[in-house]
């Protein structure tokens, strides 16, 4: 008797372990992208490149991500998230140990979602899913990612909601403290999205706005709240704006192997007193895409990117983009993606003395950052991904 007593007693507790387990997990995951690529005009010399170029389908990263069960319910949730380059195995977002996200909150069924930490902006959440961006990374992104189109703005010092599902809609919000004392207003980022989807067809809009403080403004952009966005000659030259409001919106519609989207963007880059540069400028930019589903393991993809910056300078941008991933397994696949750009106009760049002028406008494809020195550059990648 005794023994049996000890044996029921047993398999109740690896009931209820099992039970908890379900209910309250942590979960480790990752992702690395590398590749070889090749850059015409690299440089502002128009020298080429051929290396390594990392995270090009997705940000190389690993990260934690759990949640316990309070009943009622009721979740605490949270996530961790490293970005680091595989080409030499530094940490990237700035050094940032969890440069990606950091963030803890309370998730319930009813009222939806709170978190707190380092957080993405609403646009991405809800907006980026429906572009290019989101089947082929930065290779499709917008020149300079002057509308944060390939998220290289992540928002500290956040407070996020996100409300449940409505019938196909659904909302959220953000709110970025500064932190400084005594500067209201100054250094802070909000901004909201909504997404609507009814089957093969969805639809996304947002506003992201972040300001600057005036203190030490002539070194750059220096906002506690949110990351920079000035990282390519495209947009570099307006690092002392004052602030940055940037309205989105978004399409996509699926039929049979097919997968179209696109999308508008208007990024307002403003000045004030203390920036290096008198006149706003307004950047309007237009994508579409579409997949063809070739095979249940072969994704092509056709883009095009039109960019014109207005106000403080005149500057047309036109990108195409072309791509391909082969699925290995469900967490392997190898890719192969292509790009030209065309510029255009004029630009503002800051001199190496620090002064700034207007010259004409040089090619930069999407976000990689390489500064053609000529108005036109070429990019090619063939790389390996793989998620854990």
């Amino acid at each position: 008797m005794k023994r049996i007593a000890l044996t029921s007693l047993s398999l109740a507790l690896l009931g209820a372990a099992g039970a908890a387990q379900a209910q309250n997990s942590v979960t480790l995951y990752g992702v690395i992208d590398t590749g070889i690529g090749y850059v015409s005009h690299a440089n502002a010399n128009g020298d080429h490149l051929v290396g390594m170029i990392n995270g090009t389908l997705s940000g190389p990263r690993w990260g934690l991500k759990g949640q316990e069960d309070l009943g009622g319910g009721l979740k605490a949730i949270f996530q961790l998230e490293n970005g680091f380059d595989p080409g030499t195995g530094k940490l990237n977002q700035g050094g940032r140990e969890f440069g990606r996200q950091a963030f803890v909150g309370l998730s319930g069924n009813q009222w939806g979602t709170v978190t707190l930490g380092r957080q993405y902006d609403p646009s991405v959440d809800m907006v980026q899913g429906l572009t290019g961006d989101n089947y082929w990374g930065a290779a499709f992104a917008t020149p300079g990612d002057v509308d944060n189109y390939d998220n290289s703005l992540r928002v500290n010092n956040s407070v996020k909601y996100v409300s449940p599902v409505f019938s196909g809609f659904q909302f959220e919000g953000i709110y970025g403290f500064s932190n400084l004392a005594g500067t209201t207003g100054q250094g802070q980022t909000w901004g909201g999205a909504a997404t609507y989807a009814n089957g093969p067809f969805s639809v996304a809009a947002s506003y992201l706005y972040t300001n600057n403080p005036s203190a030490n403004r002539a070194t750059g952009w220096n906002s506690p709240s949110s990351d920079s966005l000035f990282n390519t000659i495209i947009n570099s030259g307006y690092s002392t704006a004052h602030s940055v409001g940037i309205a989105r919106a978004a399409g996509q519609y699926v039929f049979g192997p097919f997968t179209a989207g696109a999308s508008y963007s208007f990024a307002q880059y403003k000045p004030d007193g203390f920036s290096s540069y008198g006149e706003q400028e307004k950047f309007q930019v237009a994508n579409t895409y579409v997949n063809f589903q070739l095979t249940p393991a072969t994704l092509l993809g056709l883009g095009y990117t039109y960019t014109h910056g207005a106000g403080d300078t005149s500057a047309n941008y036109h990108q195409v983009s072309l791509g391909a991933d082969y699925s290995l397994s469900k967490r392997t696949d190898v890719y192969a993606v292509g790009a030209y750009q065309h510029a255009s106009g004029s630009q503002r760049v800051t001199n190496a003395d620090g002064t700034q002028s207007k010259v004409d406008a040089t090619a930069s494809i999407a976000d990689f950052g390489f500064d053609s020195g000529r108005n036109h550059q070429e990019l090619v990648i063939i790389g390996l991904r793989h998620k854990f």
